[in-house]
């Protein structure tokens, strides 16, 4: 707690970690949920590639693809295994990993409306029943979702996913962005029509005011970021997604071969979506990491003490102020840590300076540019398979564990293991910013 309250970056291995079948079932999460999403996913896809022309070349998926980081790795002086990275910083629609949790909740809600008022049987649909989707950008529905109106509250990619996807649906939408959001998010928001509220508060309040607005209206919808089944559902579909993915590319997983998954964290639905759905497709094979910024380790704090939403950073004089500002969250879910704690391997804290540090080694190396926020994944990669090749599995103090803590939680991690640096944003960066992290 201390080494957390001088914002002293470092790495700690879950003593509570459990196997991977125990822990899904702790978890309490109905995994039909998930196939669900997939589903809905894969009905929306013909409405998809009609608005989002980035999608229509893949009929609609809303994907992103794995790259090889080979000059990174060697630059960060991983010179054995591989290193992989996720670029979800280039996910379609909105540049960020967002865009699966906030774009299927959105697609969730507009189905119901439809299904509600007779525009769309309800589903199961037999398969050669399936409606075509594309009537979503019709009169009749559009004219619908007009009369409706989508809140959230948030630091700036989530608000970016629900607002765009929202317009384009012509659900009314607006955005509670909190103090630490980037004024080109609202800009680029309120040039989709969407109504962006500034609050000079933190994330949290920002949420609670977007909850409050929602309160005792049935035409408005709250995406509840902190507890919303359906944005951990979209964002767990990833799982199956990376299965395909490192298949045709020969990659094995098993447990000669583990893979490691190093996911940026801020309230923890996306980091625990996305967990959730690699462990069930890879179990034991699969060791997820979490990274937090220095001055917002919401997560690691509710985990380590028990505690989860019940504990803010603030308890420890932290004021969530980062330049990573879709990790700049004071109180964790309390739902995500409590359902995937048993699941998450380790967690890993970066400060600013690492994680500009990573932007500008990952644009010179790969020419890929991120936000610092998705570039927090990378410090994790280089602080875990470092440690794995030098040995020092054994060593406390030499892994960064809290104080009060042993490593026997930490997992066996050969220095042939395959890394996976979750990029989380970055690829609606304006120029000026763009140039700004790389300069």
């Amino acid at each position: 707690m201390d080494r957390l309250a001088r914002e002293e970056p470092l790495t700690w291995w879950n003593p509570a970690v459990t196997d991977t079948a125990s822990g899904l079932v702790a978890s309490g999460i109905d995994p039909a949920m998930v196939a669900d999403a997939a589903a809905r996913l894969e009905r929306f896809r013909p409405w998809i590639a009609q608005t989002f022309p980035e999608t229509a070349a893949a009929k609609g998926l809303i994907e992103s693809p794995l790259q090889e980081a080979t000059a990174w790795a060697r630059g960060a002086g991983i010179r054995e295994g591989r290193v992989l990275l996720k670029r979800d910083d280039i996910l379609p629609v909105s540049g960020s990993v967002k865009a699966r949790g906030g774009v299927h909740e959105v697609l969730q809600h507009a189905e119901s409306l439809a299904v509600a008022h007779g525009l769309l049987p309800g589903p199961p649909h037999p398969p050669e029943e399936v409606p075509d989707y594309a009537v979503f950008a019709t009169e009749p529905f559009r004219r619908l979702m007009g009369a409706h109106r989508v809140v959230v509250g948030s630091t700036g990619n989530l608000g970016l996913s629900i607002g765009i996807i929202s317009a384009a649906l012509g659900l009314q939408a607006t955005v509670h962005m909190s103090t630490h959001a980037q004024q080109w998010k609202k800009d680029l928001l309120r040039s989709r029509g969407v109504e962006v509220v500034e609050h000079s508060t933190d994330y949290t309040q920002a949420v609670a005011a977007g909850r409050e607005a929602a309160e005792g209206d049935e035409s408005v919808h709250f995406v509840d970021d902190e507890h919303s089944l359906s944005l951990f559902a979209g964002y767990a579909v990833a799982g199956s997604r990376v299965v395909v993915q490192l298949r045709e590319r020969g990659i094995p997983v098993d447990a000669e071969h583990p893979l490691v998954v190093h996911l940026p964290c801020g309230i923890g639905g996306a980091p625990g979506g996305v967990a959730y759905g690699l462990k069930r497709e890879f179990g034991d094979a699969v060791h997820c990491v979490f990274v937090e910024p220095t001055q917002a380790p919401c997560m690691l704090l509710g985990v380590h003490t028990g505690r989860h939403d019940d504990i803010s950073v603030a308890e420890l004089g932290l004021s969530t102020r980062t330049v990573a500002d879709g990790l700049a969250v004071g109180r964790p879910s309390g739902f995500v840590g409590r359902a995937v704690q048993g699941l998450i391997a380790g967690y890993v804290t970066a400060s600013d300076e690492q994680m500009l540090a990573r932007v500008k080694s990952l644009s010179s190396s790969e020419g890929v540019i991120v936000e610092p926020s998705a570039a927090a994944a990378l410090e994790a990669v280089h602080r875990v398979a470092t440690a794995s090749a030098a040995g020092a599995a054994g060593d406390c103090r030499a892994r960064g564990v809290p104080a009060g803590h042993d490593d026997a939680a930490a997992p066996e991690i050969p220095v042939g293991a395959t890394h996976l640096a979750w990029l989380t944003g970055g690829g609606m960066l304006p120029d000026e910013v763009r140039a700004r992290y790389t300069g």
